[in-house]
């Protein structure tokens, strides 16, 4: 947040609360339990550039621990720990009255494993070696059927991360996930100049070379499919500075 566009105790705590609303959108937490190290890392770096809070832990311990302090939208486990099974992990969680769902991952394809792992409490399994895009896809199915992602109304828009798409006046248009998380970041602070690197941090993964050209580009998308919604908000040029819904 740049403080030169945001002054004051209670406009700063209005916009934070703004910001709250559109993360919760497009950001929900996954806690992956996998021992081996780099998996562990790939998948969380993976899933944190797919805009997810991510987070990794090694065994069943670390997991069960964790979840006295915070308990995630979704976890990942996989079955085969050095300190467990993770269906056993995942029954824990079930008997502690948690029922985020449950991703499995494995390396057994048999249908008895896939059947135990339901038994146990799990809602979908993943077999290895696994697409990465069908991880994010049965986790975004996961999280839908779980109510994560509902549909909220901010800045006279109504926006829908589940399937991406924008309506105002009783019309709806369809968006990229780039271009969904574009308009959220705008929408979060409605009337304010957002910074052109805020936009960026928003809606491209860590370390994504984005030039001016392409941030350009994708804003006068959006502002093209804006003009399909009546009374939607318009997105104005700040010089100098970046953009603002208005």
């Amino acid at each position: 947040m740049d403080r030169d566009l945001y002054r004051g105790g209670a406009r700063l705590e209005a916009l934070a609360a703004r910001l709250h609303t559109a993360r919760a959108m497009t950001k929900a937490s996954i806690l992956i339990l996998e021992d081996d190290i780099e998996m562990r890392a790939l998948l969380v770096r993976g899933l944190r550039e797919e805009g997810y809070a991510a987070e990794g832990v090694g065994n069943g311990a670390h997991l069960l621990d964790w979840v006295t302090r915070s308990v995630p939208d979704a976890f990942v486990i996989d079955i085969g720990l050095p300190d467990a099974d993770g269906r056993d992990v995942c029954q824990a969680l079930r008997a502690q009255g948690i029922g985020a769902p449950v991703l499995f991952l494995t390396a057994r394809s048999a249908l008895p494993d896939r059947l135990s792992g339901f038994s146990a409490g799990g809602d979908d399994y993943l077999t290895k070696p696994f697409a990465f895009a069908e991880l994010v896809a049965r986790l975004d199915a996961l999280l839908r059927r779980a109510g994560h992602d509902e549909a909220v109304t901010v800045a006279g828009l109504r926006l829908d991360p589940a399937t991406h798409a924008a309506g105002a006046g009783g019309a709806t248009v369809e968006l990229t996930p780039t271009e969904f998380r574009l308009l959220a970041r705008l929408a979060a602070a409605p009337g304010e100049a957002v910074r052109r690197r805020a936009l960026v941090q928003a809606a491209w993964p860590h370390g994504a070379i984005v030039n001016d050209n392409t941030l350009d580009v994708y804003i006068a998308r959006l502002r093209r499919k804006l003009t399909e919604l009546p009374d939607a908000p318009a997105i104005r040029t700040v010089h100098g500075v970046g953009y603002s819904l208005r």
